[in-house]
């Protein structure tokens, strides 16, 4: 999952956490606002009971009830009772109920809210007061209470949170477009710092450069750092190449001077070995000095396999090892690997020198597509290398016997890995079978293509 795609995530969750609470702490304010109505209402509708009684020849009555037709209706939702002594005068609207008023005293005039049981098991908010009757009506103390159904109160807050999440909806999307775009615009830096990594690798920018945030800068100093460390390595390197090839030139020259001496005495074939083997060591030696002059290698590279393992076995042919074996090269033509022909020349080199030093009597040299890739088998019928140690052998210096410099796989194994593949050492039903593993084109390969 991507950062971007974590924190808008993440950032979702709290706004719908947030926005949750917000929603029940709005409806716990609105169910007090309501009650907090109702009991302000109710209060009026108190007042008008008690000044609507009288007394009369069937005790104190309620002679002018609240106008509010509810309380004339079974069941109707608004409620009153009037408790005198032992006498209880109630509403209509109670039918046969009776409110069971808590046993609580009360001075005179004071006010209590309770929640009750109603008619038909209903949840009634009930209003309570204490109050003392004047001298005309009798005088002594009369206990009123107004109730209403909780239901209507209920029904009010789930109709005010309907139409509240609508917006709270609305709201949510809001924040969370906000949030994506300020996730957008926040890391744009990082999308930048990839595309200049990319331009790095590609060789349209050599340095990372300070126009970067101040959280991000360390990170690109820190890369242009390692630039720097690396292009120092590399010059090095180059020179230290250069210095052998320079070194090289010497002998061969010599090598030249002996083969011409050999034609002048006649000896044509093995002057004729000798030019061929120097050529290539030249052509080698060139190709080094080219490497060190040049401070990037070209990234159009390509070669054919099978014109270099022609030239690669017509070489070996004329040394001792690859003479007295059984050559047979089956790659089709007109095939390309991304890899300069030096440099594949060498890995295939590397890997043929070697067959030639172990096989018994015949080398293969075929090649098989697959994909976007292409590998390069060269099978030998000798005695072949144990599976425990083929890793180890493709590590410099590392040999399979005493002969050699145990550099050929090693070499071999390096220049596959700079052009984005690798070498597989496997078993071939007689002997070794070393692969090349390369792209045909001269792109990225994704890391695992050859897994």
């Amino acid at each position: 999952m991507s950062l971007r795609l974590r924190l808008a995530l993440a950032g979702a969750v709290a706004i719908l956490f947030a926005l949750s609470l917000a929603a029940l702490g709005l409806a716990h304010l609105f169910a007090s606002h309501v009650e907090r109505r109702a009991v302000a209402e109710m209060g009026v509708q108190l007042d008008q009971v008690l000044a609507g009684l009288e007394r009369t020849t069937d005790g104190l009555s309620l002679v002018r009830p609240p106008a509010d037709p509810r309380f004339s209706q079974p069941y109707g939702g608004l409620y009153w009772q009037i408790e005198e002594g032992e006498i209880i005068k109630r509403s209509r609207s109670l039918w046969d109920t009776v409110l069971d008023l808590p046993a609580d005293t009360l001075g005179d005039g004071a006010v209590h809210v309770h929640n009750l049981a109603g008619p038909d098991g209903a949840d009634l908010l009930v209003l309570e007061r204490s109050s003392t009757l004047p001298t005309r009506l009798g005088g002594g103390a009369v206990r009123a209470a107004v109730g209403i159904n909780g239901s209507e109160l209920a029904t009010a807050q789930r109709d005010f949170m309907a139409d509240l999440a609508p917006y709270l909806g609305f709201l949510a999307l809001a924040l969370m477009t906000a949030g994506w775009v300020q996730l957008s615009v926040g890391l744009r830096p990082l999308r930048d710092l990839g595309a200049r990594i990319a331009a790095l690798r590609t060789g349209r920018a050599s340095r990372m450069g300070d126009d970067w945030p101040v959280e991000l800068r360390p990170v690109a100093s820190e890369i242009d750092d390692l630039l720097t460390a690396r292009d120092a390595e590399t010059e090095r390197a180059r020179a230290r190449a250069a210095d052998l090839a320079h070194g090289l030139k010497t002998p061969l020259q010599a090598l030249m001077g002996e083969a011409a001496r050999l034609r002048s005495e006649r000896a044509f074939e093995q002057a004729e070995g000798i030019e061929d083997t120097a050529r290539a060591m030249q052509r080698t030696v060139d190709r080094e000095l080219a490497r060190a002059r040049t401070a990037a290698r070209a990234i159009d590279a390509q070669a054919d396999p099978a014109l270099v393992a022609d030239r690669l076995i017509a070489v070996l042919r004329r040394t001792p090892d690859g003479a007295k074996l059984n050559w047979q090269q089956d790659i089709p033509p007109a095939l390309s690997v991304a890899l300069h022909e030096a440099d594949l020349a060498e890995a295939m080199g590397a890997l043929m020198e070697n067959a030639a030093r172990h096989a018994r009597s015949r080398i293969e040299v075929s090649c098989r597509k697959d994909g976007e890739c292409l590998f390069l088998s060269i099978k030998d019928d000798g005695p072949g290398i144990p599976e425990e140690r083929r890793a180890t052998l493709m590590r410099r210096h590392a040999r399979a016997d005493e002969t050699g410099t145990g550099l050929g796989l090693s070499i071999a194994s390096d220049i596959a890995e700079a052009a984005g593949g690798r070498l597989i050492l496997g078993a071939a039903e007689q002997g070794l079978d070393a692969t090349l593993a390369l792209p045909q084109v001269c792109q990225a390969v994704a890391p695992n293509a050859f897994d």
